[in-house]
């Protein structure tokens, strides 16, 4: 099955763009996908093409009888176009939507929009996400401006076309990140953002090869480098100058750009720590004002490392990769907003 380079989504053989964040899957298209239109004929159909299709008279959910050809319930706002064997379809192209998927894999659409691609809003949002949760959103000294209730079990989040919307960040994705409530539990996933989802940490967190983290205003990018090889002596035994400490570098920290070109690297071995900051510490960032005088440090662990908030007034985020768990009381920065999972 394709899996989606963006959020990670397993994706069915036929899809053409991920069922989660909508991202194209990198698959050759027809014609009329190559200009960025994708339709119901870039997929294979022929398996649903004599299937039994049924229009109810009336809505399901609350009875009310259907208007001729409107795809949705006039009272509620469920769907009830044409079912291909009990699977609802895309409002738009009409292709059976994958369970669970946020986008037509064909065309797309956003799954629970109408035909112009507008959010549909239903009777029932309210009710359906009572219990869920909430999101805070916090000022620059964490005292909360608003609050906006998780709209259900999965809750996306964007500049437009998002289940809670902030229209006017320009850092902000138009569908940016997803939070799934689950029996009390909560996760979240970025959904191929440009410029990502970070969450905070309260703990040491272990870093991994690719992990980016932001102190103060400065992101940095962590990469393992692994041991060195051993050397062949030289023929004619002449030792070579050098440093003997330490012996091996396995990693390093690249400061990154906006425009995401490097800087600054700072290289890591086993048994040394370092300590970041504005004013003191290994590797100092004296033009960074959002950055406490001693901000971090990344501690070496056997031949892992760790980064650590050292105190820091504004503390440390990492960069969300794939399906994260996240707790009631986590600190997110989604775009230029600073928010906060409140649970019910």
């Amino acid at each position: 099955m394709p899996t989606c380079t963006h959020c990670g989504r397993e994706n069915d053989e036929a899809s053409q763009v991920c069922a989660d964040c909508g991202r194209p899957l990198g698959r050759p298209l027809d014609a009329s996908a190559s200009q960025g239109i994708y339709t119901a004929g870039n997929m294979d159909q022929s398996k649903y093409r004599e299937a039994a299709v049924t229009e109810p008279a009336v809505c399901p959910e609350c009875g009310t009888k259907r208007v001729a050809g409107l795809p949705f319930c006039p009272s509620c706002g469920r769907q009830v176009s044409a079912q291909v064997e009990g699977v609802p379809c895309c409002v738009k192209c009409g292709t059976p939507i994958v369970s669970g998927a946020q986008f037509c894999a064909a065309c797309g659409m956003g799954v629970g929009s109408s035909p112009d691609g507008h959010p549909r809003t239903s009777a029932y949002s309210t009710r359906q996400a009572a219990g869920l949760g909430k999101i805070a959103v916090l000022s620059e000294t964490g005292e909360t401006l608003e609050s906006r209730s998780l709209a259900g079990s999965e809750t996306t989040i964007g500049r437009e076309g998002a289940d809670i919307e902030f229209n006017d960040d320009p850092f902000m994705s138009p569908l940016h990140a997803k939070i799934t409530a689950a029996d009390g539990n909560y996760s979240l996933r970025d959904l191929g953002s440009r410029n990502g989802t970070w969450m905070f940490i309260a703990e040491p967190h272990r870093l991994g090869d690719g992990d980016l983290f932001l102190i103060g205003s400065q992101v940095v990018l962590f990469r393992r480098l692994g041991y060195p090889g051993p050397q062949p002596p030289e023929s004619d035994a002449t030792r070579r100058m050098g440093s003997l400490v330490p012996s091996a570098d396995i990693a390093r920290l690249v400061q990154l750009r906006s425009d995401g070109s490097q800087r600054d690297t700072v290289h890591l071995s086993p048994g040394r720590n370092l300590q970041i900051g504005r004013e003191s510490g290994d590797w100092v960032f004296p033009y960074d004002p959002s950055m406490s005088g001693l901000h971090a440090e990344v501690r070496s662990e056997d031949a892992d490392f760790v980064i650590c908030d050292a105190g820091s007034r504004n503390g440390v985020a990492v960069s969300v990769r794939g399906q994260v768990r996240i707790e009631p009381g986590v600190r997110l920065l989604v775009g230029d907003k600073m928010i906060r999972l409140e649970a019910p």
